[in-house]
């Protein structure tokens, strides 16, 4: 879906209009994060976010499985697989799945890491340690309590911050703030920006980890552009960002072109785009989790070859900080599993 703008501004007519709905909204998901879920038997991290709409969530779960792997454990991401057709429980095969049946984000990460998606979070678990799994990494999933989680980490956007605060769909809360905080264990602040402070204020108070982190531009990806005028697309939460993240990168924007977050592109709208780069002898470049949503057999079909993806990972400001943190939760964890 494409966010209404006026989440991101001070309070309109429309989110008064839309409050009623989401204070009911608000309470049944406030006793819903209440629910005792299941324990996994394995320690569970959870990335997820307090909003509906991009954050950095997927590129920190890639950041996380990294460092989890370097720890010496086996993680396998749980996804729910927003966007797919699929219920599963399956493991994501890039070979076998397109994103139509498992969701672009999945996709996308699975050529890195074990990837299983599942409605069901209890089913998605069981899939997950029959491949082996030691660590299971969540991406999403904060507000659903079906599993009990062992280390929750938000990630928020420092610039957007949580827009006008209210919950959907008068803003884009995914529930109340108060409770969201309550379990929180860690937050991860992406970027300079200054409109997460009073969140981050919030956790710090409670003696929480706050980790700052920026999202770092693909040395390889920087350099295929270099010298290039671009044609940038992107359908994701927020594709100024990407559009800036380019611009920061000393590539030379001519036109942007921002679509729905997980849009499905059809033919006629990538034989448009290609168009109207050749028309300007622009190179096309969008995301990785753009381009996933093309991959046929696990490779870009030719009408996309020309399209170049651009790559992303997370940078954290103090890595021992968070390297610490996970130690010290996957201790806890197995100890009070196994005790």
């Amino acid at each position: 879906m494409r966010e209404p703008a006026f989440w991101h501004r001070p309070s309109s007519w429309k989110s008064n209009l839309l409050r009623p709905l989401g204070a009911l909204y608000g309470t049944v998901a406030a006793k819903r994060l209440q629910r005792r879920g299941i324990d996994a038997g394995i320690p569970v991290i959870c990335v997820g976010n307090y909003h509906v709409g991009g954050a950095g969530k997927t590129p920190t779960v890639l950041a996380l499985a990294k460092l989890l792997r370097e720890l010496g454990e086996l993680p396998v991401v749980l996804s729910r697989g927003y966007g797919g057709k699929l219920r599963g429980p399956v493991k994501v095969d890039r070979e076998r799945h397109v994103a139509d049946d498992v969701g672009d984000e999945p996709l996308m990460m699975a050529q890195s890491l074990p990837v299983v998606i599942s409605r069901d979070r209890a089913e998605g678990v069981a899939l997950a340690k029959s491949q082996g799994a030691t660590v299971i990494v969540m991406d999403d999933g904060f507000q659903n309590p079906a599993i009990v989680k062992d280390a929750s980490l938000i990630v928020i956007d420092s610039a957007r911050g949580l827009g006008n605060g209210k919950v959907f769909p008068a803003g884009p809360l995914r529930a109340p703030l108060g409770p969201q905080l309550a379990r929180t264990d860690a937050l991860i602040v992406v970027g300079d920006g200054t409109a997460a402070g009073a969140v981050a204020a919030g956790i710090a108070a409670q003696g929480k980890p706050v980790f700052h982190a920026r999202v770092r531009p693909d040395d390889g990806s920087v350099n295929s552009l270099h010298g290039k005028r671009v044609l940038a697309f992107a359908g994701i939460g927020d594709p100024a960002r990407f559009f800036n993240t380019l611009r920061a990168s000393g590539i030379e924007v001519v036109r942007c072109r921002a679509f729905a977050d997980h849009h499905a592109f059809s033919d006629r709208e990538i034989e448009d785009l290609i168009a109207e780069a050749g028309r300007e002898a622009l190179t096309l470049v969008t995301t990785e989790k753009d381009l996933a949503r093309f991959w046929t057999n696990g490779a870009v079909p030719a009408r996309a070859e020309a399209i170049v993806p651009f790559a992303v990972t997370l940078a954290f400001d103090d890595p021992m900080q968070l390297r610490r943190f996970v130690t010290e939760r996957l201790f806890t964890a197995r100890e009070r599993k196994f005790s």
